[in-house]
């Protein structure tokens, strides 16, 4: 299991005291948090954990943010939380090609993306619609069919809660719950999310368990000549948008969800691109793609093999020696599936609070 010590002190805040307007219990109760929030970051994955200025991770705010995360009452029914689509057993994922786990219990346009090393994400959603985690968590909050929630509504609630108000003035110095400071609870909550303690992290960590057999070994060389120009790095994706040959038009239907990254950008050259999803945890985040349309990794791995169709922006990885996709055999192809399944970080999906005791 990933070691996660996490490291806390005071964070003294800087206070303008008028002559008789404090007293020594508020001193102290301002003086005791909150407190700065650290975790080991697993060496061959970063430095450190970064954390914006404007909102820096702390003991509290976590803790906020992860009781916000598992809490269904941030939706408009109070029946779905984060958690009912993002499941920790399941890499943060739902196992669904297009949810109906939302309040509506209507499809969702787009399959639910695994939650892991966001941290080092410089966008988000499939089209990268959001640039920050502060951004991002009001889309999933707002959005009529997955949370529905009005923003007003929830600090309502959250401000008569019993519990909240204290639990936001530990966090954040006022027991007034604001929609910002709930984005930024669960924004801190959401970068202490990391997973990269799986065999294949081991193996390259030369630490114990970290075994990879003949077949693993073969699928690990094979992936880094095919794949790892976009699944880049130990964080297994170069956080960027690319046409994989899924479509050779788009439709315009649904607020041109089709467009992808063109969504966003209005470029033609943009069309059909969808963020690079990490490949860590893979083998338990079935379906795949954007959409959801491939069932198992066979699926995928064929799709790269003899289902890429050509269209203008088709990244140009697949269209090598005269033809389309990656030319690769059946046994090699077997090969990286079984690299790929040692991309999966057990205590990762076990652990659902990173949270140490107080």
């Amino acid at each position: 299991m990933l070691v996660r010590q996490v490291y806390t002190h005071l964070l003294f805040l800087s206070l303008l005291f008028t002559a008789g307007c404090s007293s020594t219990t508020e001193y102290e109760d301002v003086a005791s948090g909150p407190r700065v929030y650290e975790l080991v970051v697993p060496a061959n994955l970063a430095a450190t954990l970064p954390s914006p200025i404007r909102n820096p991770g702390t003991q509290e705010g976590v803790e906020l943010g992860e009781k916000l995360f598992y809490d269904p009452v941030l939706s408009q029914t109070g029946t779905v939380s984060c958690a009912t689509c993002h499941q920790p057993q399941k890499a943060f994922t739902d196992g669904k090609a297009l949810t109906t786990l939302g309040v509506t219990g209507k499809p969702l346009r787009r399959h639910v993306p695994s939650l892991v090393n966001l941290a080092w994400m410089n966008g988000y959603f499939w089209d990268g619609g959001a640039k920050d985690l502060e951004s991002m968590v009001f889309g999933p909050l707002t959005d009529p069919d997955e949370m529905g929630q009005s923003l007003k509504e929830l600090t309502n609630t959250l401000q008569r809660h019993e519990q909240y108000p204290e639990l936001f003035r530990k966090a954040f110095g006022t027991d007034s719950v604001t929609s910002a400071a709930v984005a930024r609870a669960l924004a801190q909550y959401l970068r202490t999310l990391i997973s990269a303690d799986s065999r294949y992290d081991k193996h390259v960590r030369g630490e114990t368990g970290g075994y990879m057999n003949k077949e693993e070994l073969q699928g690990w060389a094979l992936f880094k000549q095919h794949c790892s120009s976009c699944h880049a790095t130990d964080f297994f994706t170069d956080n960027g948008y690319h046409n994989n040959g899924l479509d050779s038009t788009f439709s315009a239907n649904y607020e041109e969800l089709a467009f992808g990254r063109g969504r966003i950008t209005g470029q033609l050259s943009d069309r059909g691109k969808y963020k690079t999803p990490t490949l860590r945890n893979i083998a338990l985040t079935a379906p795949y793609m954007h959409d959801g349309r491939f069932e198992t990794l066979d699926d995928v791995l064929e799709h790269y093999r003899s289902g890429v169709r050509m269209s203008p922006a088709l990244a140009i990885e697949l269209q090598q020696e005269g033809r389309l996709g990656i030319a690769l055999s059946g046994a090699e192809k077997a090969n990286i599936i079984a690299f790929l399944t040692t991309l999966t970080d057990t205590g990762f999906i076990k652990t659902k609070s990173l949270i140490a005791p107080l």
